[in-house]
């Protein structure tokens, strides 16, 4: 009850803070109009991913505040990327993510082999995250605005996997996570300066594969906030929008390299269920990490100034193959182990001036890399990540994605491209 209380407390302390902040700093000054800002609060409840989490999750709610300060350039500052997107929304934002309602644990059963069953349930700790978000208005009228979101940042959670006192949370192996994050929105235009705005929302946290446990936690919410948006009467009147520049679509090469870092799936469970109580290496939290690099070609069509899109072919080479080889050995199955894997892929990029989105779905024409793989991995793999193009270096691009099966991350990776036109 008491933490209920103040939970509710710094919730409506946050609230006001926020609101008051923003509104005092947009003021009505024209050089602030393009300047906004809100709150939100989300009731969010964690997504059951596969039957294997459905064993062992228990509490599924969470609940989560907001609060956001946002920039939406405008028609008079003549930006083509801007216009192209009907003048958007980028925020930067901070929330925290009361958790202790996501609970877990394992009871008894053959399907877990020597692990032993825990005397109490183990928790999520609560999250805060600071991240980035671009919103896309796809429908504005002079009370309405619909819109989609997506946002990218990190997350510090108080609490993980610990064999002494948390031992069942799978979902969260890290202190530091990766945090995701897209919604929904309808905005009801309320005053002349102010939206209450209602949505549904998905967002993500993990650690990318670079420790284990890393289940992940996915969480799917409704959102009701309070916006700040100055520049909603300027955006709205299609006449003040400016003219569209021209853009001539061209094709291009894009040549990629990566390098990224893993923790093996093997090693958990072998951790956690294939050793016995006493050894010191029992429901460890220590994994070695291995290094894993790639190589891309991708035809791509730069077919509007906003996105491009094309396919390409994937090279994957893992240094691990031949510890996965011996573990499945010591364990009597006998599956193929090759260091590489070839894929081809569609990709699909969105740019914002120097910045872009990279989104990739593929489909494994060779690989094999063992038996927990082969048992686990689908056919088919994602790519996700963000970039930055250096226009001085002849658009070389950096890059930070992460690949995944059926969004659970296999890997995080570094990356360097190099476009060339065709």
């Amino acid at each position: 009850m008491k933490v209920n209380m103040r939970m509710r407390f710094w919730l409506l302390v946050w609230c006001l803070f926020v609101i008051g902040g923003v509104r005092c700093v947009a003021g009505d000054s024209l050089q602030w109009r393009h300047w906004g800002g809100g709150v939100a609060v989300l009731p969010g409840r964690a997504i059951v991913m596969d039957s294997y989490q459905g064993m062992w999750q228990k509490g599924r709610n969470n609940l989560t505040a907001a609060l956001e300060v946002a920039y939406t350039p405008l028609p008079l500052d003549s930006d083509a990327f801007a216009r192209d997107f009907g003048y958007p929304t980028i925020s930067a934002g901070m929330r925290y993510h009361f958790d202790h309602g996501v609970t877990m644990h394992k009871a008894q059963d053959p399907t877990w082999g020597m692990a032993q069953e825990a005397d109490y349930d183990s928790r999520m700790g609560n999250v805060v995250s600071a991240y980035g978000t671009f919103t896309r208005p796809f429908f504005r009228s002079r009370h309405w605005m619909a819109d989609y979101s997506i946002s990218f940042g990190t997350s510090y959670s108080r609490r993980k996997y610990n064999k002494e006192n948390n031992v069942d949370n799978e979902l969260i192996g890290s202190r530091w996570l990766i945090y995701f994050g897209t919604g929904l929105h309808l905005t009801w235009r309320m005053a002349e300066n102010w939206g209450l705005r209602a949505g549904l929302e998905y967002y993500h946290h993990s650690n990318g594969a670079l420790n284990r446990p890393n289940k992940g936690a996915n969480f799917v919410a409704p959102s009701l906030g309070v916006v700040y948006m100055p520049y909603y009467k300027e955006v709205v009147d299609a006449k003040s929008w400016a003219p569209r520049q021209p853009f001539n679509p061209y094709w291009y090469l894009n040549l990629t390299a990566s390098v990224g870092a893993k923790a093996l799936e093997e090693d958990w469970k072998k951790t956690q269920m294939q050793t016995p109580p006493g050894d010191p290496n029992y429901q460890t939290e220590d994994f070695k990490v291995y290094t894993t690099y790639a190589l891309s070609a991708d035809v791509m069509c730069r077919y509007q100034r906003r996105w491009a899109s094309g396919v390409g072919v994937d090279a994957f080479y893992s240094t691990y193959t031949s510890h996965i080889r011996e573990l499945d050995q010591a364990a009597g199955y006998h599956d193929k182990q090759v260091p590489w894997s070839v894929g081809i892929s569609g990709k699909h990029e969105v740019f914002w001036h120097q910045l872009s989105l990279s989104m990739a779905l593929g489909v494994y024409v060779y690989r094999h890399v063992g038996h927990t793989a082969k048992a686990l991995e689908k056919p088919y793999y994602e790519r996700i990540g963000l970039h930055y193009t250096f226009r001085r270096l002849g658009g070389l691009q950096v890059g930070a994605n992460v690949k995944a099966h059926k969004v659970k991350a296999d890997y995080t990776e570094v990356s360097l491209s190099w476009p060339f036109r065709l």
